[in-house]
């Protein structure tokens, strides 16, 4: 049964009012992958750009998002963040000289319900950020897998198995 669906299969808010208040933590990641013209330009780490530098306003970028998740997922609780973190890493260049970009989103609260959607929103606007900060170089930038890595507090939890490299 759908949390969000009501007896009647109406879109509703879940009622969370009646949950303990725990610390919940969530990470979540999105990769990006880079192509060699914007790649090699990370060789001498962050991109100054006219909007500013790439990596650092991605990480601001992903952190407002996580702040204003309810202002876009219709059914989410706003929730008070009681920390939010972007960390941005370069993996191993390709043989083609592209890149694959790992973006981790870690956000937290004490609250009633989970921080699983601030996460992965974080990351993603971090990664949309990449993309529009990237694409006046090349327009071959693509944002691969978003995915929930943990997720901890209240009745479930979540670990997400390994990738393979």
């Amino acid at each position: 049964m759908f949390t969000h669906l009501d007896a009647q299969g109406r879109p509703a808010m879940v009622d969370v009012g009646n949950k303990a208040i725990t610390h919940r933590v969530a990470r979540a990641e999105a990769v990006v992958h880079l192509p060699p013209a914007l790649a090699g330009l990370l060789r001498e780490g962050d991109i100054a750009t006219r909007k500013g530098p790439i990596f650092q306003t991605a990480i601001l970028a992903g952190i407002m998002g996580a702040k204003r998740t309810s202002d876009l997922i219709p059914l989410c609780h706003p929730l008070p963040l009681t920390d939010c973190k972007i960390t941005i890493e370069s993996r191993a260049a390709s043989a083609d000289g592209s890149i694959d970009v790992v973006i981790e989103c870690r956000a937290a609260t004490h609250g009633q319900t989970g921080v699983e959607m601030e996460a992965l929103t974080g990351a993603t606007v971090a990664a949309l950020t990449l993309y529009d900060m990237g694409k006046g170089i090349s327009h071959e930038i693509t944002i691969g897998s978003i995915r929930l890595l943990e997720k901890t507090g209240g009745k479930s939890h979540f670990q997400a198995p390994p990738t393979s490299p």
